[in-house]
């Protein structure tokens, strides 16, 4: 399993700007837009620039699908941590539809979460305040061997297995 991707971020260290509401649509611009935020914007976008924006958890990825080529990174949030829909989310981007950008989990994330961001397509992720990145990135490696599949390696672990062989 490729760990080296995943990137942790102490929530208090997150240096990534939230929009505020009036976001200027200039080049260099990296502030995180709620997807509210992108409808109203995006008409006026320019092209050339790659936006990054906030998903709410309970929205259907389909409704993204027209502007997905536009994003440079997609933040995930995690109301709670015991909330998965952005586990779902993310898979779809990355599997389904492709998604070649950063994709970020946000809010209630603990470092016991970090394999199963990894291996449903998640390259970074902030940590709630307190948690610890060293413990995330050992959680990573803690169970090295998978039956199923996951974003980067979509085959069953007997069909890994037999291709070895």
């Amino acid at each position: 399993m490729t760990t080296a991707a995943m990137q942790f971020i102490v929530a208090e260290d997150d240096a990534s700007p939230r929009a505020d509401g009036n976001v200027a649509v200039e080049a260099g611009t990296t502030a995180l837009i709620d997807w509210s935020e992108w409808l109203r914007l995006r008409a006026d976008w320019p092209a050339d620039l790659r936006a990054s924006v906030a998903l709410p958890n309970d929205l259907d990825i389909d409704e993204t699908l027209a502007d997905l080529g536009r994003f440079g990174r997609i933040a995930l949030r995690f109301p709670k941590w015991t909330d998965g829909r952005a586990y779902s989310q993310a898979r779809l981007l990355r599997v389904r539809h492709r998604f070649t950008g950063e994709l970020r989990a946000m809010g209630d994330v603990i470092a016991d979460m970090a394999a199963q961001l990894h291996r449903t397509g998640f390259d970074a992720a902030v940590l709630r305040p307190g948690e610890s990145v060293e413990v995330a990135q050992r959680m990573l490696g803690l169970i090295r061997v998978f039956y199923q599949g996951d974003a980067h390696e979509r085959r069953l672990r007997f069909a890994r297995v037999e291709a070895t062989a």
